[in-house]
């Protein structure tokens, strides 16, 4: 039972520390891609502003916000831009 106890304790210990350390990571990667994907979303609806009529700067800012809130997003940048 001390055996299992000396073992379990540290392993344990380990298995905490090491998702303590790759959370940062795995946020920086969730951010990265939502950021790309809003990028990506913007480039597409400035290609077709021919029809739409909306153009979009992009930026880091305009991609985080139509990476993060999707469609609801892109409708706010809409909504700026009109204010503005």
């Amino acid at each position: 039972m001390e055996n299992f106890v000396s073992i379990f304790v540290p392993l344990l210990l380990f298995c905490i520390l090491l998702r303590l350390m790759l959370a940062p990571i795995h946020w920086m990667w969730k951010i990265f891609l939502n950021s790309g994907c809003g990028f990506i979303c913007l480039w597409l609806l400035n290609t077709v502003s021919g029809f739409t009529g909306l153009h979009f700067p992009i930026n880091a800012v305009t991609a985080l916000i139509a990476g993060f809130l999707g469609l609801p997003g892109i409708g706010l940048l809409a909504i700026v831009q009109m204010i503005l």
